[in-house]
């Protein structure tokens, strides 16, 4: 009897355990109430449990849990909070809108909710920031300006005023990773860097990796921009715009089926020609930009959604007749998004990318024309498998074409001889797999692996070189010079000329000591194959992307990060801080005279060396008030080192000794804030300190005589003679910027709504030096250094509409 009774013990206890362990799937759609727009990364919290999951990227959310009744709190910045229950039975799909939230106090909840979940993942070394946070910063010429925001930011700078892209923790600009919809971008500016390609009015997120990278990412071994536009209204058509100094731009969204799918158009152009014509000394110049952004989305089912999107932009420059310079991206892609499960979601993506540089040399009667392109198919999967445990996997492959240029007669009466260097073809292959996994209450990681490859394929020929070494120097003159071509190989278009494969790495942990403090880590390794070959301190237009090959090896990046994260005062404020040290292995830099126009062979004109960089970035920020914004400051060195070859009794760069990278800052200080002074009136200010960038600069001179008689002073040329690469810096870099904001009170039932922005860029007009030259003095003769600053005091307003 006893024996019965111990078995029917066993048998219930085994039955309650099986019933306390059944479990259900939570999943749906996180969207905008007004517009059914997507909204990435909103918080959906189970307060009980102290439990919860983010939407990914297409808006998609799973949570698995026991069965039972639970309160969930759905929130994000800037909307109400959804607080409902959910009795969960089975699997559910449960679709949530948001609506927008005026009411400051509202902010608190979301803000609460949204930094509880961000201080126990793993996720470093990134940032989120809003489209709503960046058009209240002042900036120049009045022109929201992602690429100048994300710039406010530890850890990220730029090589000053009228200098493309930025740099992130001591990289050049070639090693970030530019997405605008999954495409990659190969350039982020406008006018020579003056003016961001992004027109904020078409994009949703903005999220900054700086470390930590996730191993969906590849092929960049310093940063990823991720950049997503907004899907568009299903719900009404609407329309919104800006009228400024130098642009102007407008963008129309509205349904194509209401609730079912939508379009957006937003196209943005200048009108600087206008007046460069009105002035009888430029009336011959010309200066513009165009871009244009597309998408259209549809809802197939419930399990089923399809988006086309794409991305064209343009700049055109001509002084006169003398030449017309025009550069833009690219870009478009279809995505497929399929729920195979409500726990299996997946992204099939094909992409086009290409970016195209044109220059018209029109007094020697000669065009120019190159750029690279490439074709890109992604499969990307999510597997929510628990609760605590995700799985990210997928796969990806892109074909590259690198057009290093072509030359041909642009006239009938020219002298030149057309010419076309041989296209250079490559495919980079990858997998990856990542783990989302919290292993207890205080602990979660992320680690995973991505395996990738380059194939450097024919269809060129390419030259032998004696000794095997394609760069040569000559003791004689102390100066590298290119290689003697002893042969020439030709291979076919399915031939590989050199593989390369690499296994890359990730890790994340996060350690979150109480409700208010955390501690987290990263450490990954990124392959970079192609390169941006430069000898300037910016990109140019007329540089040149070349692949790893024979002679040039591909970066390897490896980073690893530290971190210490606190709220306080109830999440009004937070402090970040975090050390990094990275290293970059095969890092070109360009020997003295290099000459990048028409060069056939990359190879003869860049060195190999490596780059390492480390530093401290602080940030405090004011996340509640009327009176918000962020501190930050980096203390950080880049460097490079080329070492000499011993075999060629060459001395590499500064006698292969460390010495500063182009984009070294060694004091980075940055303060932006916001003030709401009413409904009517916001205020917003910028205040940004660098340390000048690394400089050049003569240590002595020699003269020599035109006509032979050196007691003519007259006829004395003084010769400058440098010293080490990077040895001296120009004068720090800061300025002070404001802005005011003027919406006017507007009646409920008017759809007009209207606002006008009024900024001064650099209010103390200080005039920071883009170069220094050196030149020589027509009136003494002697040598002496010119200044050349490119903005002082810049007043602009714009006026900005939505109906």
């Amino acid at each position: 009897m006893k024996r019965k009774y111990s078995s029917l013990l066993l048998f219930l206890l085994f039955s309650n355990f099986l019933v306390a362990q059944e479990m259900f799937t939570l999943s749906g759609i996180v969207s905008e109430e007004s517009s059914d727009e997507t909204l990435i990364g909103v918080n959906i919290i189970l307060p009980d449990l102290v439990k919860g999951t983010t939407t990914n990227g297409y808006g998609f959310y799973s949570i698995t849990l026991p069965k039972g009744t639970y309160k969930i709190e759905v929130s994000y910045l800037g909307y109400k909070t959804i607080a409902q229950e959910i009795n969960l039975t089975n699997d559910t799909k449960q679709n949530f809108s948001l609506a927008l939230q005026s009411e400051q106090i509202d902010e608190v909840i979301v803000k609460s909710n949204s930094t509880i979940i961000n201080l126990r993942k793993p996720e470093m070394s990134v940032h989120k920031v809003s489209v709503t946070t960046i058009k209240e910063m002042p900036v120049v010429l009045g022109e929201v300006d992602i690429i100048k925001s994300i710039q406010l930011l530890p850890g990220v700078t730029s090589a000053g005023e009228g200098a493309s892209g930025f740099n992130v923790r001591g990289g050049a600009e070639d090693q970030n990773l530019i997405l605008l919809d999954e495409a990659t971008l190969y350039s982020s500016s406008h006018f020579f860097g003056f003016f961001s390609i992004f027109n904020a009015d078409a994009i949703k997120n903005i999220k900054l990796y700086k470390g930590g990278i996730p191993a969906k990412f590849g092929g960049r071994v310093s940063s990823v921009l991720d950049i997503h536009q907004k899907d568009g209204n299903k719900q009404e058509h609407h329309f919104s715009g800006g009228i400024g100094l130098i642009s102007s731009r407008l963008m129309a969204e509205g349904p194509l089926a209401k609730g079912k799918s939508s379009y957006l158009v937003a196209g943005r152009t200048s009108y600087v020609n206008v007046f460069l014509k009105a002035n009888p000394d430029t009336k011959d110049n010309g200066l513009s930009f165009y871009d244009l952004n597309a998408k259209l989305n549809f809802d197939l089912n419930d399990d089923n959604k399809l988006y086309f999107s794409g991305y064209f932009g343009r700049d055109s420059f001509n002084i006169g007749n003398l030449f017309v310079n025009s550069y833009g991206n690219s870009t478009f892609n279809v995505r497929w998004n399929h729920l195979f499960s409500d726990q299996l979601f997946s992204n099939l993506s094909l992409i086009y990318s290409e970016y195209n540089y044109f220059l018209n040399l029109d007094f020697i009667g000669m065009d120019w024309d190159s750029g690279i392109r490439n074709f890109h198919l992604k499969y990307d999967f999510k597997n929510y498998i628990s609760d605590d445990f995700k799985l990210n996997y997928g796969l990806s492959a892109i074909n590259y074409n690198f057009n290093p240029g072509e030359i041909s007669p642009s006239k009938e009466n020219s002298a030149v001889n057309p010419g076309k260097l041989e296209q250079k073809r490559a495919i980079e292959p990858a997998l990856y797999i990542e783990a989302e996994h919290n292993l207890t209450d205080k602990i979660s990681v992320n680690y995973g692996l991505r395996a990738s490859s380059f194939f450097r394929m024919g269809g060129q020929q390419l030259y032998t070189y004696e000794n095997d070494q394609p760069i040569t120097y000559n003791s004689e003159t102390n100066n590298y010079e290119e290689g003697v071509i002893k042969d020439s190989i030709s291979y076919g278009k399915s031939e590989s000329i050199k593989n390369f494969w690499g296994l890359e790495p990730r890790l994340a942990i996060s350690y979150k000591a109480d409700e208010n403090n955390a501690f987290k880590a990263n450490y990954n390794r990124t392959y970079q194959y192609i390169h941006l070959i430069s000898n300037t301190v910016s990109a140019a237009p007329l540089d040149v992307w070349a692949p790893s090959g024979k002679f040039i090896k591909p970066q390897i990046g490896d980073q690893i990060a530290l971190g210490y994260y606190r709220n306080f005062k109830d999440e009004m404020y937070s402090f970040e801080t975090e050390v990094y040290y990275k290293e970059v292995q095969n890092r070109l830099d360009y020997r003295d005279g290099a000459d990048l126009i028409a060069q056939e062979q990359i190879e003869t004109i860049v060195l190999p060396g490596k780059s390492r960089s480390y530093g401290l970035e602080l940030s405090l920020k004011k996340n509640i008030g009327n009176l918000k914004g962020w501190i930050s400051y980096t203390l950080s060195r880049a460097e490079m080192q080329v070492n000499g070859d011993p075999i060629a009794n060459s001395p590499g760069i500064n006698n292969g000794e460390w010495y500063k990278a182009n984009y070294d800052k060694t004091h980075d200080l940055s303060i932006t804030a916001s003030y709401t002074l009413s409904d009517k009136w916001r205020f917003g200010t910028n205040f940004i300190y660098q340390t000048g960038r690394p400089a050049t600069y003569p240590n002595g001179q020699f003269t020599t005589n035109v006509g032979g008689n050196y007691d003519d002073a007259n006829e004395n040329i003084y010769v400058p003679i440098y010293g080490n690469r990077n040895e001296e810096n120009l004068p720090a870099y800061h300025h002070l910027d404001i802005a005011a904001t003027y919406t006017p009170k507007q009646k409920k039932e008017r759809r007009w709504k209207g606002e006008w922005v009024f900024s001064i860029y650099n209010i103390y007009n200080r005039k920071n030096a883009a170069s220094i030259n050196f030149r020589q003095n027509e009136e003494t003769g002697a040598n002496e250094a010119a200044r050349t600053s490119i903005f002082g005091l810049v007043p602009s307003f714009t006026y900005n509409f939505k109906f």
